[in-house]
Order: structure tokens, then C-alpha cells, then sequence
């Protein structure tokens, strides 16, 4: 199936939803499936952009609710855009700032009940620990205090379209309302409907903005699907967007696959949406964990997805490699001479050892956080890729099985 902005080259057999294909962008081509590093602030935390590319990564994805608090969207717009902003030459995504509405509705700094917890009841009010909760929602959009220096602020669709064409990344996500698993089903309910209805006018400002900002090229506007764990709200979600049309029949480009799920439910929630969506689109899951996970994502029918974890787990000198997860500062490490993974072509483990890795962190030098980044974001980077050839080849399930079978995290 080929389109202007999406070609499918090659599909999993067994009636799957996984497939290989690209997405063509202003600024280069996404061979999907396709692991997003994430550089929240246009910065991939530790990593300079080169560095990044020579990982092999594709795009990168940028948050709009950052960047509109710091530097503001006027310089990042005045300096052509996130991606000539931060030094980086190919595609970017911006997130819609959905992510931060909920976390700080619950008051946690990053996140509230990813999992379940029996011991837990439903509370649509619930926050992280007694603390003060930081943005309201309503209907036509959130009110929310700034983490940086208490200002408020608020948040509709029209404003994050407004702020992500003033980004200027090449593809970019209807503001959504994300829930937690606490949440209940009827609040869940509601906020499905009401992200259908903010998805809507996100589909009719984008319209507008593009027809103004002639200057610049298409940006590729992806609806996000909510509902929890729920299998009818989800699949009511991806329907109420599908059908949704902007004022001269616009549809979405592509959809993301958000919102609150345990990591055990990862490919049933993707592979409820796939079945729902349209065939010639694009999926992206927001957010993803472990590298176990995202077999499971692409299998189920994932296209692109952009996790946090590798940067984040290798700033607290946790080491990915094919056999597990290690951490480099172990004493075991001090007088071993080898690359943090035998075999691995990244720049850490081409030009320097475990022990002076584990020196760095022991140290506390910054450099430590670079180098360990570098491989991670490289040893992610280079899974995904091997998936993706394993579907060309229809070779998935035993690169899977042969891959997972040796993946014991913790051991190294």
C-alpha cells in the first residue's frame, strides 16, 4: 500500500498487524518500524545531535509543553523551527503537552498508576502523595501552574496547535486528556468523548494554520486515542477519530496510541487500534519501557515509538546489552577492559572500556551520562532496525524468540 506520506513494504504473516514501511517527511524519511529517541526540551538529554544521528536514529521528539515554558515558541520559531533550533537535520515529532496535563493533575512530577495496584481504589482525584495539584481540566481546556515559577497558564487545542506549527516539526499530535488507571470508567468515558471533541478542533485549527503559514511545509497532524484499558473505549476512540473531518474533509495523517495501560497489556491495546484503523496510516505508541515491550508493540502493529528509558536508566549508569541490563558502577567493573557490549559498533564501545565508564560515574563526571546514552540510545536503535529487516525477511518470530530468550534483565 503506498501514499504520499506512508508506504507499506512488507507485513507479518498470520493475519498480525505488524508491518514494515516509511513515512515520508520534509526533512527525510522514517524507515518504520522505528524507535523515536525522546529530547524533551530539543535536547536529547547528555547526547549532542551528531551523536544522536550516528545512533541511527531517525527523528527525534521534542515536547510542546516544555518548550512553550522554556525558551517560549517565539525563539524557537525566530531560529526556524525545533529541529534547526537544537542542531538537528531530520524528521521531529512534537508531543501534544496531553502527558503533562495529567501528571500534573495528580500532582506527580512524572506520572501516576502506569500500573495497577489492587490495593489502590478508583479515585478521578487522586494525587501523588498528598500533593497540591497542579492543572484543572474542563471542557474547553486545562488551566495549569508552571513547575518553573508557579505562573498560570492554560492549555485548549487551538493553543497547542498554534504551538506546534510555531515549532515547526514535521509531525505533531492532537492535544488529548490523559487519564490515569486509577481514574474510573466513568471519568475514562468522559474523557475519551471529550478527546474526541478537543480532537476535532484540533483537526479544524490545524486546517486553518495551514492554510495561512504558506511558508513552511505540511506538518502531519496524528489524532491520539485514549481509554485506558478498556477495550470498547478504545476501540470507540479510534472510530470517533477516524470519522472525523476538518472544514474542507481533512482527516488525520496518522494516529498515536496513548494514554494509561500496564505494561503486560501493551500489543492487545495496539493490536484493539489497528483493527479499528485505517490500514494506510501510521501508528505511533506515546511511550513505551522496556526493550522486551516493543516486540510486542510492533508485532501488534506499532510503526514508531519514542521512549525516555534508555537516556534515563543510563544517567543512573544502567547499561543495556544483549543478555540483560547491567549497572556500570558494580565494583566488578573496575578493572574490566572491555566495551560495555562485546560487539556493540556504538562510538562508547568502539572508543573506551567498562572500567573507565565505571570510573566516570564513580567520579561523577558528566561525561559518564554521554557515553552511557550513546550506547543505550545505539543498542535500542539498532533492536528496532532488526526488526524491522526481520519482517522484510520474514524472519520475526525467530529473531524475536532467539532475542528474547537470551534477554535476562539485571544479569550482565
Amino acid at each position: 500500500m503506498t501514499s504520499a506520506f506512508f508506504d507499506i513494504t512488507a507485513r507479518l504473516s498470520g493475519g498480525r498487524h505488524g508491518r514494515a514501511g516509511v513515512i515520508h517527511t520534509p526533512h527525510g524519511d522514517i524507515a518504520t518500524p522505528a524507535f523515536i529517541p525522546v529530547g524533551t526540551k530539543a535536547s536529547v538529554k547528555a547526547v549532542l545531535p551528531a551523536d544522536v544521528a550516528a545512533t541511527g536514529a531517525q527523528a527525534v521528539l521534542a515536547n510542546a509543553f516544555h518548550l512553550y515554558l522554556q525558551p517560549g515558541p517565539d525563539i524557537v520559531e525566530r531560529a526556524g523551527g525545533v529541529g534547526a533550533f537544537m542542531g538537528w537535520h531530520g524528521p521531529t515529532f512534537t508531543d501534544s503537552g496531553g502527558f503533562q496535563v495529567m501528571s500534573l493533575g495528580s500532582g506527580f512530577k512524572k506520572t501516576i498508576e502506569m500500573t495497577l495496584d489492587g490495593a489502590l481504589p478508583a479515585d478521578d482525584k487522586a494525587t501523588a502523595g498528598g500533593r497540591q495539584r497542579l492543572s484543572r481540566v474542563d471542557e474547553d481546556g486545562v488551566d495549569f501552574k508552571s513547575p518553573l515559577d508557579g505562573s498560570m497558564h492554560r492549555f485548549t487545542p487551538e493553543v497547542s496547535m498554534i504551538l506546534q506549527h510555531s515549532f515547526g516539526a514535521d509531525i505533531i499530535f492532537a492535544f488529548d486528556e490523559l487519564t490515569t488507571l486509577r481514574n474510573t470508567l466513568d471519568y475514562q468515558r468522559a474523557s475519551v468523548q471529550r478527546t474526541e471533541r478537543w480532537a476535532a478542533r484540533c483537526l479544524n485549527q490545524h486546517a486553518v494554520l495551514t492554510k495561512q503559514r504558506t511558508d513552511m511545509p505540511y506538518q502531519a497532524l496524528f489524532g491520539v486515542i485514549q481509554g485506558a484499558q478498556y477495550e470498547d473505549l478504545r476501540r470507540q476512540a479510534c472510530q470517533g477519530l477516524t470519522a472525523l473531518r476538518g472544514p474542507d474533509g481533512e482527516v488525520f495523517d496518522g494516529y498515536g496510541v496513548g494514554g494509561a495501560l500496564e505494561k503486560s497489556m501493551i500489543g492487545t491495546i495496539v493490536g484493539w487500534c489497528a483493527e479499528e484503523l485505517p490500514e494506510g496510516k501510521p501508528r505511533h505508541l506515546l511511550g513505551i519501557s522496556e526493550p522486551e515491550d516493543m516486540f510486542a508493540a510492533v508485532e501488534a502493529g506499532a510503526d514508531t515509538f519514542d521512549c525516555v528509558n534508555p537516556s534515563r536508566v543510563a544517567r543512573n549508569a544502567a547499561i543495556y546489552w544483549a543478555g540483560g541490563r547491567y549497572n556500570i558502577t558494580n565494583a566488578r567493573f573496575r578493572d574490566d577492559f572491555s566495551p560495555l557490549e562485546t560487539g556493540c559498533d556504538c562510538l562508547t564501545c568502539r572508543q573506551f572500556t567498562r572500567a573507565y565508564v565505571h570510573h566516570l560515574f564513580k567520579a561523577h563526571e558528566l561525561l559518564a551520562y554521554t557515553l552511557a546514552t550513546i550506547h543505550n540510545e545505539r543498542f535500542t536503535v539498532r533492536l528496532v532496525d532488526g526488526m524491522r529487516q526481520a519482517i522484510i525477511d520474514g524472519t520475526f518470530d525467530d529473531f524475536r524468540g532467539d532475542w528474547l530468550a537470551g534477554w535476562k534483565p539485571g544479569q550482565g
